[in-house]
């Protein structure tokens, strides 16, 4: 029997073993007391690590290093296996040149190189990780963007400093206190009304992104709305299509700079006319389920390999491993009709 398909694997992003350990937050003797056995993510102005080269593992670096107790804007990430895990600034130094390799949408680019490590970006190089490291890239990614945008208070716009190591922050002015904020977001992977999974689905480019990049539909979630409602109104807004059957798949952290993707998925008319938005949607189509899993094998290898469609009338290329647009297309290739 044929079933509705569901997401084969945890999106890249949404993995981690590291226990968070929010009570030790404010907890400083405690956190003070391991620091010495602790280890450091480093997170350069560009939002790269470093990974030893040919390695799955995040290049963490010894807290002692880094003087006898957590500097002012070391920031807790948790705990794992015994031993706690902060983020802090920091560079390559040293002699850098810089080595190629797939970054987002399978992009070749240039990263800077160390001493046997590459500095790497989260979107293009989280896929590669293992469960701890990206869990912890992840995190300490959202919160770098969050205390770049949270250095003065939305109360009194007096600066704030960080408090609770890094997940609190707190006005001069006032006290007032601010946390991280995560901003949800939908997107929805729609296939037509063919048997239970469809046998095309809809595929759409923005603009801005780079040729023959073509993804599902996403779009923020606005004040009062629910995530159904978003799914429907951000379809229709972006296609001018109507979905039916809304469904929930999975979801996956987004810190770019601060968003949760919520995967969905919904059935469409495939006969009905498409209308992309004007200027927020170049060209938005039709694509056989054959056609995405030739477009998954030409890009096996980490590269963006262009696939004809439409009998070589136009070129795809699909998301990035990182994102759960990806995975989310997998599980729907993979899928009977």
């Amino acid at each position: 029997m044929i079933v509705p398909f569901t997401l084969e694997s945890l999106p890249t992003l949404a993995r981690s073993t590291v226990d968070r350990q929010e009570t030790l937050r404010t907890n400083p003797e405690r956190l003070v007391s391991k620091w010495s056995e602790a280890r450091v993510v480093l997170l350069d102005d560009t939002g790269r690590t470093p990974v030893a080269e040919g390695s799955s593992s995040l290049a963490a670096r010894k807290a002692i290093d880094f003087g006898t107790e957590p500097p002012a804007d070391a920031v807790f990430l948790g705990e794992w296996e015994d031993t706690d895990y902060w983020s802090l600034p920091g560079r390559p130094e040293g002699d850098t040149d810089t080595v190629k390799m797939s970054g987002s949408w399978g992009v070749v680019e240039e990263v800077p190189r160390v001493d046997g490590e590459i500095w790497v970006e989260l979107r293009g190089y989280g896929d590669q990780l293992d469960d701890t490291s990206a869990g912890l890239f992840t995190t300490a990614q959202a919160l770098r963007h969050w205390r770049r945008q949270a250095r003065f208070c939305t109360r009194d716009g007096s600066p704030t400093n960080l408090i609770q190591f890094g997940w609190a922050s707190k006005c001069e002015a006032k006290g007032h206190e601010e946390y991280p904020r995560t901003d949800p977001a939908v997107i929805c992977l729609v296939h037509d009304q063919d048997g239970v999974n469809g046998s095309h689905v809809l595929l759409a480019r923005q603009p801005v992104w780079p040729a023959g990049r073509y993804s599902v539909l996403a779009g923020f979630v606005e004040a009062g709305e629910s995530l159904e409602g978003c799914v429907s109104r951000e379809i229709r807004e972006e296609v001018g299509a109507s979905v039916t059957d809304i469904r929930y798949l999975g979801s996956q952290p987004w810190p770019f700079p601060r968003s949760i993707m919520l995967g969905f998925t919904a059935r469409a008319d495939r006969s009905a006319p498409l209308v992309p938005a004007d200027g927020e949607i170049e060209e938005a189509l039709w694509v056989s389920r054959d056609e995405v899993r030739a477009a998954f094998r030409n890009s096996a290898g980490g590269e963006a390999v262009p696939t004809p469609i439409a009998g070589g009338a136009s070129e795809i290329i699909l998301p990035g491993n990182s994102s759960i647009a990806r995975v989310m297309l997998k599980a729907w290739a993979d899928a009977e009709e």
